[in-house]
Formats: C-alpha cells, sequence, structure tokens
C-alpha cells in the first residue's frame, strides 16, 4: 500500500470516515478487497455516492487507460468488507460496465465530485461503475 493511501486510511479512522487535503468535505469509504492472484486483503480509500441505500464506486483511476487493481480483485471476490464512518460491514459489488444505467450512477458521482468528468475524458474506456450493496453479516 503506498504511504499516500497509508496517510489517509490513518486520517479516516482518526476521525470517523473525515480526512483533509483535496478530500476534505467528500465521503469516503474504505474498501477491503482479496487480491485476485495472492488472498491478502487490501485497502483502497475511494469516493463514493450513494443510491437507493446502496454505495456506488467508479473503477476511474483517474482516468487512466487500466481498472485499477482494486476492480480486478471485485472481480474474482465481490463478497467483501468496506468501512463508512465508525461502521464496517459486508458488501457484495456489482459492476454495471455500460448502458444507461452505469451512465446514470457515473452521473450521481460526477454531481458530488466533479473531478469524476474529467476522467472520462482522459481514456478510451468506459470507466466502470460498482455497486456495493450491504449483506448481511
Amino acid at each position: 500500500m503506498s504511504d499516500f493511501n497509508s496517510a489517509i486510511i490513518d486520517e479516516f479512522r482518526a476521525n470517523a470516515g473525515q480526512v483533509g487535503g483535496p478530500f476534505a468535505g467528500g465521503d469516503l469509504l474504505l474498501l477491503h478487497t482479496i487480491g485476485a492472484r495472492s488472498g491478502a486483503e487490501r485497502i483502497n480509500p475511494l469516493a463514493y455516492a450513494t443510491d437507493d441505500g446502496d454505495l456506488i464506486i467508479a473503477a476511474s483511476r483517474a482516468g487512466s487507460d487500466q481498472n485499477p487493481d482494486w476492480y480486478h480483485n471485485l472481480a474474482a471476490h465481490p463478497d467483501i468488507t468496506v468501512e463508512v464512518g465508525n461502521d464496517t460491514y459486508p458488501v457484495t459489488a456489482t459492476a454495471i460496465t455500460g448502458g444507461p444505467e452505469r451512465d446514470r450512477l457515473y452521473g450521481l458521482l460526477v454531481a458530488k465530485m466533479p473531478g469524476f468528468a474529467e476522467y472520462e475524458t482522459k481514456t478510451s474506456r468506459v470507466i466502470p461503475v460498482i455497486r456495493l450493496r450491504r449483506t448481511a453479516a
């Protein structure tokens, strides 16, 4: 894990999910995934929106032409855990990779964080959106 992500994770946990700097005032979660090949736990801080009680994230990688590693981990192991504020709970991840529903959900992220609109202009790929639905413990 990068030092940058480690610092955000530490600040997130010390402040009930609130962080400063470029993420001040934004909604962040900690996504716990299982490595597709390694089986090791990975934790990534990500911006999110909500839709009908579900958490919505995007595999934007800031507009890179490749999906982030955590996206491949979710494909291999969709039953994961998230931290939101002081809550930690299980979710099932479902990728939405195209069509009107993907566009609508991505629009929710853009409305909250306009930088997501720029990410789409940087890449020719369709940035996948992931719905995280809470599951029973």
